[in-house]
């Protein structure tokens, strides 16, 4: 499953428009993003409009595509796109998409078995 994390930046002046929309998604929209691939989807809004997205996938490119061909995509798109700022694309196709660079689960699984607790290897840096 592959973890993806964006960031977008939402207009000062319509956040709370912003955050209302998304407490009352379409529910044909809810059902569109999970049957196309979209799974543990959440987005994170800061009080300076700093919009982070966590979701996780089998394929992202294919989960995009699954959501560019509905119909219920184009319209959500169109009614969302004047609420980002410096976004000349709909918003789904115009996200950064920032680096993983670490995650917990992944890096206690590649721990050698019998690994001491409390111990570190230091690293010249």
């Amino acid at each position: 499953m592959e973890r993806v994390c964006f960031r977008l930046q939402i207009k000062q002046d319509r956040l709370a428009e912003y955050t209302r929309r998304h407490a009352e998604v379409w529910p044909d929209m809810l059902r569109a993003l999970q049957a196309t691939g979209w799974h543990n989807y959440s987005l994170f809004l800061g009080e300076d409009g700093l919009l982070i997205g966590y979701l996780e996938t089998e394929d992202l490119t294919a989960a995009r595509a699954g959501m560019e061909s509905t119909a219920v995509n184009a319209r959500w798109q169109a009614e969302m796109a004047p609420f980002f700022e410096d976004l000349d694309v709909p918003p789904d196709q115009g996200f950064l998409r920032l680096t993983e660079v670490f995650h917990l689960e992944d890096q206690i699984a590649a721990l050698p078995a019998g690994a001491a607790d409390g111990q570190h290897t230091a690293r010249a840096g």
